[in-house]
């Protein structure tokens, strides 16, 4: 699966590294700080945030993301310029930053351990969670080295919970996020595909997708 990277704020300046990403396999889009809060409420959720912050003043924050609470965004990776390192708040959320003009392979090699800590994707683009393994390449998914046949749906569904792993999720949520906003079934769809991911990843010894009454489902990797 191509990995899909949001470039928040980009000038010309930073038009070669989005280059240099499209060739090592990312899919770039493009939006202005002012959209980026709007866009991930309507849960238009990016595999990875790369956030350009080089022209804006960090002593007085920064409001590109709104409302949405680090929790709900993606793995965050910033751009800064040297001057800005010291004025960082770390309650802004991001997962790791780097200080540009960046070498596009430093860059990618920070994107990618930023994926690996917060969604568990390896430089193979495979997304490990205890015995389950998903090949985002192939759209493979195995449980303990055993091979599992999902509709595209139920690997979707499977993936975007197991890249959220320990957040709950609720079914409208779900819907939008995995079907789309536009999508006009009713909650019970993420119902039915729970129950169909559960009869084909979970036996006495694995148990990864959690109900939470009243709320929803979340993603676990425990026994």
């Amino acid at each position: 699966m191509v990995q899909r990277v949001l470039l928040v704020d980009a000038g010309e300046d930073l038009q070669p590294l989005a280059r240099e990403l499209e060739a090592s396999g990312f899919l770039v889009e493009v939006c202005p700080a002012e959209e980026l809060s709007a866009r991930l409420a309507r849960a238009e959720m990016p595999d990875l945030l790369l956030l350009n912050l080089t022209r804006v003043s960090l002593a007085q924050g920064h409001p590109a993301f709104g409302g949405v609470r680090p929790s709900e965004r993606p793995p965050t990776l910033a751009l800064l310029g040297e001057d800005q390192v010291v004025d960082l708040d770390p309650t802004l959320g991001i997962d790791d930053f780097a200080v540009h003009p960046v070498a596009p392979s430093e860059l990618l090699a920070r994107l990618r351990q930023v994926l690996w800590r917060r969604a568990g994707v390896d430089a193979r683009n495979v997304l490990r969670c205890g015995d389950l393994l998903i090949d985002l390449a192939s759209y493979k998914v195995f449980v303990a080295g055993h091979p599992v046949d999902l509709t595209y749906k139920e690997y979707e569904l499977l993936r975007f919970l197991a890249s959220h792993r320990n957040k709950v999720f609720t079914r409208e949520a779900l819907l939008n996020r995995v079907w789309g906003y536009d999508f006009y079934g009713g909650a019970r769809t993420v119902d039915v595909h729970v129950r169909r991911l559960r009869s084909k990843l979970e036996d006495s010894r694995h148990a990864f997708i959690e109900t939470v009454r009243n709320v929803g489902y979340r993603f676990h990797a425990g026994p």
